[in-house]
């Protein structure tokens, strides 16, 4: 009777450790929420956890920082470093069941190049022949196209050294025709047309609550992946999110409170380090008062002091911005920052020369400043992060600045529109590479949200990408970060690290240094 006891205790836990296995799930939480999930047309970050799991591209970045092949299976490149020729998977199918085709690729490529798409990154794909005038002039052919089902092929021109990582980025993923025609403007937030290629399909939307995934039994890999159902949770602020943590509601959060960082990193095994190539900074509007003045914006730079920021309001690891580009970008075999000369902005602030620069603008002890609004979005952390520099200013220079917190859905078009005279913005990299950051200030880019234009800058970038030499593509990269950065556009502030937490139950999860969270290989055990 015993042994037939234990025979049937054991024949029950191995039915519930199926059971468990077949309904493997798992809560994320995001602390922002995005309203345009199109992987072609977006370029907003807080849609990249979403894009990330539910679409893939030709290629994909491993956990190493490798390319890796996705919906292709392996690629060539031409002896003159031109043509680029991918073979598909035959079992890639559409989450619906339809079969991916190479044309899907075209269709999608072509979409990006017309301006009519609204596609924010349409320049990523200026490296092929014909492109750019494409994008001006719709009868312009472009060098992309489809051999068969299977096999697709573009031709730059020129030789692009960087460009399998771009490839790697959400604007190169194919959508496909049907669906995004059907409902141009809405598909990617309908989770019945939300149709992907990546491991997981959308199943619902609640605005301002969630969004729920479910395991796409049509993905290509669709065996290894291991989650049934996924749920990223909308927690805008990061204290309740921590607070959900801790108490084993959820399985991650994507950010903490910078307050509690020094705790979570002594107590707690799920907290989390992860590099980001990130810079947080704001846009000097050039066209608005006292904007307008570069010695304005250089005095405002110069008046606050990052090292203070960092330790006792972020109270972070994240490292003083002095530049664009952040840290950990390698370029001809150096990072990219021991490469620039640098605009006078140091850790510290540089109050005697600050004040200075300000009365000769004519602001002396910042009398007669004019009345100047910080805008910015909602977020807690910003917004004291915000703060201590509106004291700063304050203290060191004697102006007041007024912050002005709007919703991201309302505060994003506003800075689009450039109707601001400070705006809190940022950018994390798309790809590893300074051109990421550096080509959002070309005068034609749609993310040069200050609308700044330098005819030099212009150049350096353009002899850049035609550089012969991965030194000399350095070099004018260098200079054009120079330029961009002695005119003070922006006011940098920290090249940002993510610090996150994600339980020690979960494995398999890795979070890029682009900042998406990756769950394609991810199980759940047992807390």
């Amino acid at each position: 009777m015993k042994k037939h006891l234990i025979m049937l205790t054991a024949a029950a836990s191995m039915l519930m450790a199926t059971t468990a296995l077949a309904n493997m799930s798992l809560t994320y939480v995001v602390n922002n929420e995005s309203d345009n999930f199109d992987p072609g047309t977006t370029n907003e970050t807080f849609a990249a956890p979403i894009i990330g799991n539910t679409f893939e591209g030709l290629v994909r970045t491993a956990p190493n920082g490798a390319t890796e092949g996705a919906l292709a299976t392996d690629w060539s490149i031409s002896d003159d470093g031109l043509t680029y020729t991918f073979n598909l998977r035959k079992e890639a199918k559409w989450s619906d069941g339809k079969p991916l085709t190479a044309n899907d690729f075209v269709y999608a490529w072509m979409r990006v190049l017309n301006p009519k798409s609204g596609a924010k990154n349409a320049a990523m794909l200026y490296h092929i022949t014909g492109a750019e005038e494409h994008f001006a002039d719709q009868s312009v052919a472009v060098a992309i196209s489809a051999a068969d089902d299977h096999t697709f092929s573009f031709t730059l021109k020129q030789r692009v050294p960087y460009m399998m990582e771009l490839l790697s980025y959400s604007t190169f993923f194919p959508v496909r025709q049907d669906v995004v025609e059907a409902n141009p403007d809405g598909w990617s937030r309908d989770p019945a047309s939300m149709i992907g290629t990546g491991p997981f399909r959308m199943t619902e939307i609640n605005i301002g609550k969630d969004i729920k995934f479910e395991k796409n039994p049509n993905y290509y890999d669709s065996e290894k992946v291991q989650l049934d159902s996924l749920t990223f949770r909308l927690i805008s602020q990061q204290s309740t999110a921590l607070a959900a943590m801790e108490a084993g509601d959820v399985d991650g959060i994507e950010s903490v409170p910078a307050s509690e960082i020094p705790r979570l990193s002594v107590e707690s095994k799920d907290f989390l380090v992860i590099p980001a190539l990130g810079t947080t900074y704001a846009f000097f509007n050039p066209a608005a008062k006292p904007l307008d003045d570069v010695k304005v914006r250089k005095a405002l730079s110069l008046a606050i002091d990052r090292e203070e920021i960092i330790e006792f309001v972020l109270q972070s690891a994240d490292v003083p911005a002095l530049g664009l580009v952040p840290y950990g970008i390698n370029v001809a075999g150096k990072d990219f920052r021991d490469a620039v000369s640098g605009s006078g902005i140091s850790p510290a602030a540089n109050i005697k020369e600050a004040k200075k620069l300000l009365a000769e603008a004519g602001y002396a002890n910042g009398e007669g400043f004019p009345d100047t609004i910080f805008a910015t979005y909602a977020s807690p952390p910003i917004q004291k992060l915000l703060e201590a520099i509106q004291q700063m200013w304050k203290k060191n220079l004697n102006i007041d600045v007024k912050i002005d917190v709007k919703e991201w859905k309302v505060y994003y078009p506003e800075v689009q529109k450039t109707t601001y005279q400070i705006a809190q913005m940022g950018w994390g990299a798309d790809y590893p590479h300074p051109m990421t950051f550096l080509d959002n200030f070309v005068s034609t880019s749609p993310n040069n949200l200050a609308k700044w234009s330098n005819a030099d800058y212009d150049a350096a970038i353009k002899a850049s990408k035609a550089a012969a030499t991965a030194e000399e593509s350095l070099a004018q990269m260098a200079k054009a970060e120079d330029i961009v950065m002695n005119d003070h556009v922006i006011l940098p502030m920290y090249h940002r690290n993510s610090y996150m937490m994600m339980g020690a139950h979960v494995k398999g999860f890795w979070r890029s240094t682009l900042s998406v969270p990756y769950f394609r290989n991810v199980t759940v055990n047992a807390k």
